[in-house]
């Protein structure tokens, strides 16, 4: 798990965006969602519930905002 990775993560977690959060971080939209989704895949876990306009944490995703 690379320290970058988890700052997306984190910026995910403050906008409640993808979209967002890819602006504020200056990367593509796809690139961060193919970030994220590359971590849930390391990791095991879900960390997201993808709504149409909002995205949700789990509680696996609240463990790591928590400890990142």
């Amino acid at each position: 798990m690379e320290i970058r990775v988890l700052r997306y993560f984190l910026a995910v977690c403050e906008s409640k965006n993808i979209s967002k959060a890819a602006n504020l971080l200056h990367i593509s939209q796809p690139s961060l969602s193919r970030q994220l989704k590359n971590l849930e895949q390391e990791l095991g876990v879900v960390l997201f519930k993808r709504g149409p306009h909002e995205i949700t944490l789990t509680e696996q995703g609240y463990y790591l905002r928590d400890h990142a």
